[in-house]
């Protein structure tokens, strides 16, 4: 049965393991929660793009246990020895290389990596049994919304078999400007990404996320658009599947507009 895709803005550090932060993430929390229940079955396996892991081509996680990379710093002890303990799946990550390949990208498979915080932190939210394999894929170095894209079309067949294919990023990601300071921006940008997915054809989509930059406060929102490429692969593997917001707060980092996307 089709899987939908999804773009997730997947909150700061790991903050799903820091109890003084349940109620500024109360929101978030339940729509990663609702997520099993927007699907037709449960996923055979998760691809989890993350904007976290960055290449010089797209590489593949191949590990059959992937571990653990803590890649946040100055948060709680704890915090530094959670685990989420979804297997691998070694196969699938042949196979999506081989589709990329295809497709005419560069690619890598990664016996190595492990699990960033982009991935672990929505999937232990949404997925606490760590029963599903997950295989995680980087995006690419020179952000290239086009090329993303097209990585995200050449993956779209996945979803057909049950795979349930994530971008996970922020809708907003500016360091510098959170709290009131990125108030304005962020209400500013959400709109625009708002009306340029909802509603909308696959090839207007297309057409907006290649001119993201163009978008209001755009630099603001993402002065490096790491988080945001995500979304682009999301956005391909979409096709024509009408999207729909499962997630938006206005004070998200205490005063920050946030979003998350489904489409199909």
């Amino acid at each position: 049965m089709k899987m939908p895709t999804y773009f997730i803005s997947h909150g700061g550090g790991p903050w799903p393991y820091i109890r003084e932060w349940d109620e500024q993430y109360k929101a978030l929390r339940e729509s990663l929660e609702q997520l099993p229940a927007q699907l037709p079955e449960k996923p055979k396996a998760i691809v989890m793009v993350s904007a976290h892991w960055i290449g010089n081509e797209i590489l593949i996680m191949g590990s059959e246990k992937p571990g653990m990379l803590y890649d946040y710093y100055g948060f709680p002890e704890h915090t530094y020895h959670v685990h989420y303990n979804a297997p691998g799946h070694p196969a699938l990550a042949a196979q999506i290389q081989n589709m990329l390949t295809e497709a005419g990208f560069e690619t890598r498979i990664d016996l190595d990596r492990g699990f960033d915080h982009g991935a672990f932190v929505p999937l232990a939210v949404s997925f606490p049994d760590a029963d599903i394999p997950v295989v995680q894929v980087s995006i690419n170095h020179h952000y290239d919304p086009g090329y993303h894209i097209r990585m995200g079309q050449a993956l779209a067949a996945l979803r057909d078999e049950g795979v349930l294919i994530i971008g996970s990023g922020l809708s907003y990601h500016n360091l510098r400007l959170l709290g009131p300071a990125g108030s304005t921006p962020s209400a500013k940008f959400d709109q625009w990404l708002q009306d340029a997915i909802l509603g909308k054809t696959r090839e207007a989509r297309i057409q907006a996320m290649e001119q993201w930059e163009k978008a209001p406060a755009a630099r603001l929102a993402h002065a490096q658009e790491d988080h945001l490429i995500p979304l682009m692969v999301a956005v391909g593997s979409a096709g024509e599947d009408a999207a729909t917001c499962v997630y938006h707060e206005t004070n998200a980092f205490g005063g920050i507009t946030a979003t998350s996307f489904k489409f199909g």
